[in-house]
């Protein structure tokens, strides 16, 4: 079975291995690669476990694995990285497109990463916005609430439903 994540190797021998924990992404791609794909498989513990500590603190754990495993993933497309073996710092600008049962979403981001004192790389933050497929990101672009809540509504300095790890105001409100 091919890897979510787009390399065109098997599963098995591409992003499991991270998800697994066997070995550790060498570079920031690698890593964003692996998050997307551990979306894909609602293993939403990888997720937490790959946010720097700064991070964590927002991360709304039941929302994400809800929205994790309500989404149906079709795809990941990497525009730009940074941030190989020997940095300690980088940068992925993705688009990742899943359906919501509604209808096909994309969502396009920059995001940053950095090495830990043990050279793991970790998620940092991440600057990103959802829109319909096929609407392209000009100023005409809707921005989609990702997670259907029944509980009550998203404070601004709630963790935001997306899974981004950032406060709601500085991620899908913004």
């Amino acid at each position: 079975m091919s890897c979510p994540c787009g390399t065109n190797k098997s599963f098995e021998t591409c992003c499991e291995p991270f998800l697994k924990g066997q070995v550790f992404p060498d570079t920031a791609e690698q890593l964003m690669r692996s998050r997307y794909t551990a979306y894909t498989k609602g293993d939403i513990d990888y997720i937490k476990n790959t946010l720097a500590p700064e991070s964590v603190h927002d991360f709304d754990m039941v929302a994400t694995k809800k929205w994790s495993q309500q989404s149906k993933w079709l795809g990941l497309k990497i525009h730009a990285a940074s941030g190989g073996v020997n940095d300690k710092q980088g940068k992925v600008e993705f688009t990742a497109t899943y359906n919501n049962k509604k209808e096909n979403l994309e969502h396009h981001e920059v995001s940053e990463f950095r090495k830990d004192e043990n050279g793991r790389w970790l998620f940092v933050t991440g600057d990103g916005h959802t829109h319909r497929e096929g609407e392209g990101h000009d100023h005409h672009t809707t921005k989609v609430e990702t997670v259907v809540r029944q509980e009550p509504k998203v404070g601004r300095n709630d963790a935001c439903p997306c899974g981004s790890g950032k406060k709601y105001k500085k991620c899908c409100a913004a």
